[in-house]
């Protein structure tokens, strides 16, 4: 199956083609107020943790050594994907974020661990549960 995973920063107006809007910042934007903003809802849990985040701030890691612990984050807490998964099998799902740059954010680390595992339990679901049963197959004896 298809999904359509967008990304955004929440200052942009929102559409009507953007499906699920959720906010996946842990810290609510400055300046912006909830009615004005048009969110489906605001999901923390799939954001890095502050720690991770602080040593990303602070320099005290690069951002390929945050892209590894961030992903090993979501790899330990796959639970914190499912709101966000199934957001994305209802149709399109718009994560935004109040980061200025969102190419450079974990926004599309995040996307990529959606799609990641939404593919994985569309192939699980194709896999049988049990064994087929040939026995009307075998002759009697």
């Amino acid at each position: 199956m298809r999904y359509e995973i967008v990304l955004k920063r929440i200052y942009s107006p929102g559409e009507p083609t953007d499906g699920a809007r959720v906010l996946v910042d842990r810290l609510w934007p400055r300046g912006k107020r909830r009615e004005s903003l048009a969110l489906t809802e605001w999901y923390r849990d799939a954001s890095p943790s502050p720690s991770l985040s602080r040593q990303l701030r602070q320099d005290e890691i690069s951002p390929k050594v945050f892209a590894v612990r961030y992903r090993g984050e979501l790899r330990d807490h796959p639970e914190s994907l499912v709101p966000l998964m199934r957001y994305a099998r209802q149709g399109k799902l718009t994560l935004l974020s109040a980061a200025r740059n969102l190419e450079e954010s974990y926004l599309p680390l995040l996307q990529q661990a959606l799609l990641e595992a939404l593919r994985h339990e569309d192939v699980e679901d194709l896999e049988l549960a049990s064994p087929p049963c040939y026995r009307h197959q075998v002759p009697d004896e």
